[in-house]
């Protein structure tokens, strides 16, 4: 009988975990960048990304590109932009991304979340 009613609850899905969708994470605000611009053919040099609801594992984006970045709290994020980055004059786009935190087996967890982008000038 006990063999029974667990052969049933395999084959009616009693067995399998439920998958929960994630939930939205906090989304990053970008306030400032300092510097707000450099010359084309700088050196190496360290963006200061001032802003709200950076995760102390969030990530800088410079044109697309993820950056080594290191956190200052909820409201600062550095992030190292290398040379060849801004070896052309033109703008491009900085954003920041918390990542996603997964949930475990039974899902969840939070989706990662993208600010809006703002605007670096080389000049």
């Amino acid at each position: 009988m006990v063999l029974l009613l667990t052969a049933t609850g395999v084959g009616c899905g009693y067995s399998s975990h439920a998958t929960t969708p994630a939930a939205p994470g906090a989304v990053p605000a970008i306030a400032q960048l300092v510097p707000p611009s450099t010359a084309a053919g700088s050196s190496t040099f360290t963006l200061e990304v001032d802003g709200t609801n950076f995760n102390s594992n969030a990530v800088v984006n410079f044109n697309g590109a993820a950056m080594t970045t290191s956190s200052a709290g909820g409201t600062k994020v550095t992030a190292t932009i290398p040379a060849t980055a801004v070896m052309n004059t033109g703008t491009v786009q900085v954003t920041v991304t918390n990542p996603g935190v997964s949930g475990g087996i039974y899902g969840g967890g939070t989706a990662a979340e993208t600010s809006s982008p703002m605007s670096f000038t080389i000049n």
